[in-house]
């Protein structure tokens, strides 16, 4: 299929958003000593908010939340009212066999699929439709850099278990050895802008200064 051509808001599009439910005690925990286990939890609610404000501005066809540890949850439910997507669960298993399921699921019914995480309020609209132009151009994926040695973007037309299986989540490894596997792959593959999460307390100062959540 020539894809040159094809916009953003065509059905060859998708746009997967994990997100875990704001449960005091079990989001944002290395937050928990700044902001206790209520406002981890709420400012972790603000960034999946913030997250589908900015994932429907981009422009994709189709965007699922995918959903930690189930759908059913009423914060859940409320957003997708709220925003229109639809719910998926994340189902079991480490981070990398969660992502690597729910870009195969995607990958059935569009020609390419970018996912994001929620904990990067510095990802703009403009980012995921240049994700998007990656892909549609030729690129087998696409990346967003993180500070921290992480992404927290990934983009791809086709997806291999090579790409999650045994990356250290978490650590600052996570970039360097997806690099790697892509270049076992023989891929090609595209690096926008290095961003940044909110995942420790000096995040959160920064998070403040930078007026990026209101």
């Amino acid at each position: 299929m020539n894809l040159r051509g094809v916009t953003a808001t065509r059905p060859e599009s998708a746009l997967i958003v994990f997100a875990r439910a704001p449960e005091p005690g079990r989001a944002k925990t290395r937050l928990v000593p700044l902001l206790g286990d209520e406002g981890a939890a709420q400012l972790h609610a603000r960034l999946v908010e913030k997250t589908l404000r900015t994932a429907l501005a981009a422009g994709f066809d189709h965007i699922d939340l995918y959903c930690s540890p189930g759908i059913n949850q009423p914060f859940f439910m409320k957003n997708k009212q709220r925003f229109g997507v639809g719910l998926r669960s994340q189902g079991t298993g480490n981070l990398g066999e969660r992502m690597y399921r729910a870009l195969a699921q995607a990958l059935r019914r569009h020609a390419y699929a970018v996912l994001i995480g929620s904990d990067c309020p510095a990802l703009k609209p403009a980012d995921l439709r240049a994700a998007a132009r990656a892909l549609r151009e030729g690129y087998d994926a696409v990346l967003v850099p993180a500070e921290d040695g992480g992404y927290p973007l990934i983009g791809v037309r086709q997806v291999s278990r090579r790409l999650f299986d045994g990356i250290p989540w978490g650590s600052p490894q996570v970039l360097a050895q997806t690099r790697c596997r892509l270049q076992a792959l023989g891929w090609r593959w595209q690096e926008l802008r290095t961003l940044w999460d909110v995942d420790r307390p000096e995040d959160v100062l920064r998070l403040q200064r930078s007026g990026l959540l209101r």
